[in-house]
């Protein structure tokens, strides 16, 4: 199922439960200012945090002390803030630069709440539609309490009250404060800690290398040249000389003015100075039968030698906490003396694809359309570090989400389509049966306006994505890759900026995410090029991109520094395996 975009600009009317009657966001807040985060934390839990006014001392002469209050999300609409997206003041008209961008469907309305969704708690009706007298009913209807029963579905029809839009850094600030940090660190087998982050650094448990070793093959040799070439006692005669090889320890000091065999890897023996090379060295048969080695020039002590401790000391450390488990970093790990690693466990994730219309391979036919997110969002979260299962399909029904979602244990959901306020969207009416504190509900962002974030428990949570492709991939770098993040430990990517190659239009009011590509500019170096196909229904930029630029409201023109979300793959992007885990349900 696929969202509307919805018009609108953040705040309300001044004074209006949504208003801002506080400093612009991002100023220094002063006397009687609280703080931005605090405040967009209130708005999208539909509460205003209690100022002190300036002069008074908090919590002297009978003042109240400065707290923010939050109202559950079963008594939001009664205390919705009032917002320019739903009628009364209303937004400047916004025409896209290109008609690639048609993203601006009408507003959603902003209809009145039902009697439903008051701020008192209904009886639960029983299988029946009655009520029992106790206030419970159970699915059999029978009154013992111990039989478990899920909360009934919302009943109220008509839209739902749209909140005002967060800013959209101040909703990525959230998401990525949204818990405290990663879980407890665990200890796997090496293989296992791919992709996770180190919770204890990484201490050389040797020398590396642990002993001299041969850099090159060629000969081990003693002294300046040239070097008599022995035969070991008891190696025969005929044939070629025997020498030392990887893995092989020597027996025998070696002497000044002599020389051996060795190849590349072996340890060298004691007594020798330097490794000369195969290539530079000559043998020559003696006229008593014994063999010597020349070279065209001397070889200087040292030379093609790999001497212990060269790379690290036993002790030294190698990499910090936080330091992303790779490929490389296994190789150092395994060297340094390892076989497991501390690292933070993967985020897990469940991807709950929604909607009726979707069809999972073959044409779109009879009004149906092919699932896009489901093959995209999977590998797109295995790049982040996340463990996550095959998604699932769900079909447009209330209890079917209320269930899926109750019932995963993953520690981020994520959900598609159903974020808005139409006929059979079901993520708000579910997230009001589960008592979920909602933390972002949309951001003034195109595409993507009604995403969200949304506190199920303590350590788990819901990102609503809205069901248009490109929207999606913007509600997924807006709020779940930062929590993701902060829950797999890894530290956010260095800001970025890169000058624009072209002028790109800006939405009066809000911010855009528009794909672009690197290119060579003569003027400006390495510049990011805005890419057509960027509606929120298109996948064809974004297909084609290296990154998505944050376009300011009002637009920037050429040559105009804008920050950058570099996809995953722009970096040379290879998955990370998900095992161990599969989502209740999933394939």
């Amino acid at each position: 199922m696929t969202d509307g975009e919805y018009d609108g600009a953040f705040g309300g009317e001044p004074g209006g439960t949504g208003g801002m009657t506080g400093p612009a966001w991002g100023e220094p807040a002063g006397e009687g200012r609280g703080d931005p985060f605090d405040e967009a934390l209130a708005l999208a839990n539909a509460a205003a945090p209690v100022r002190v006014r300036p002069g008074t001392e908090a919590g002297a002469g009978g003042g109240p002390e400065p707290m923010t209050v939050r109202v559950p999300y079963a008594t939001r609409e009664t205390a919705a803030p009032h917002s320019s997206t739903t009628g009364g003041g209303g937004d400047v008209p916004y025409t896209p630069d290109d008609p690639f961008s048609l993203d601006d469907p009408a507003a959603c309305g902003n209809g009145p709440s039902s009697a439903s969704r008051s701020s008192s708690t209904p009886k639960s009706p029983g299988p029946s539609g009655s009520s029992d007298p106790s206030g419970s009913s159970n699915p059999s209807g029978s009154s013992d309490p111990s039989v478990p029963e899920d909360p009934p579905a919302p009943t109220a029809s008509g839209p739902r009250p749209t909140p005002a839009a967060l800013p959209w850094h101040i909703a990525r600030d959230i998401a990525e404060r949204a818990v405290p940090g990663p879980p407890a660190p665990e200890t796997s087998a090496l293989g296992d800690a791919l992709g996770r982050t180190l919770a204890a650094p990484l201490t050389a448990l040797t020398d590396l290398p642990s002993f001299d070793t041969s850099a090159m093959d060629g000969w081990a040799v003693s002294g300046p040249g040239p070097w008599r070439l022995d035969h070991p006692a008891g190696a025969p005669e005929a044939g070629p000389l025997p020498g030392i090889l990887a893995g092989h320890a020597p027996t025998e000091a070696l002497h000044d003015g002599h020389a051996v065999p060795i190849a590349t890897g072996a340890r060298v023996p004691p007594g020798a100075t330097a490794v000369l090379r195969s290539e530079h060295g000559e043998v020559r048969e003696l006229t008593d039968g014994g063999r010597r080695l020349y070279a065209p020039q001397p070889a200087p002590p040292g030379q093609d030698i790999r001497p212990r401790g060269q790379e690290c000391r036993r002790g030294d450390q190698l990499l910090p906490v936080g330091a992303l488990v790779t490929p490389a970093v296994l190789g150092l790990a395994a060297a340094a003396g390892y076989d497991e690693l501390t690292a933070y466990r993967r985020p897990r994730a469940e991807v709950l694809v929604l909607g009726d219309e979707l069809l999972d391979h073959g044409l779109p036919q009879d009004g149906r359309i092919r699932d896009a997110l489901g093959p995209m969002l999977a590998p797109w979260l295995h790049a982040l570090g996340v463990e996550a299962a095959a998604p699932r399909h769900l079909a447009d029904d209330a209890d079917t989400l209320y269930a899926a979602v109750a019932e995963s244990t993953a520690d981020v959901v994520i959900t598609t389509g159903g974020t808005a306020s139409g006929p059979v969207d079901h993520v708000h009416p579910t997230l009001r049966r589960l008592g979920a504190e909602v933390l972002v509900d949309g951001v003034a962002v195109r595409p993507g306006h009604p995403m969200l974030l949304a506190r199920l428990a303590p350590h788990r949570h819901l990102v609503g994505l809205p069901g248009n492709p490109l929207a999606a991939v913007s509600g997924l770098v807006t709020l779940a890759e930062p929590l993701l993040r902060t829950l797999a430990a890894r530290p956010p990517a260095a800001p970025y900026r890169t000058p624009l190659a072209a002028p790109v239009h800006g939405h009066p009011q809000d911010t855009r995410l528009v794909p672009v590509a690197y290119r060579e500019d003569e003027r400006h170096g390495l510049t990011a090029a805005p890419l057509r196909f960027h509606g929120p229904a298109m996948l064809r930029g974004i297909a084609a991109a290296d990154a998505l630029a944050v376009v300011p409201p009002g637009g920037a023109e050429r040559g105009t520094e804008l920050e950058l979300l570099e996809l995953p793959w722009s970096a040379g992007w290879s998955p990370v395996s998900s095992t161990g885990w599969t989502a209740p349900g999933g394939a």
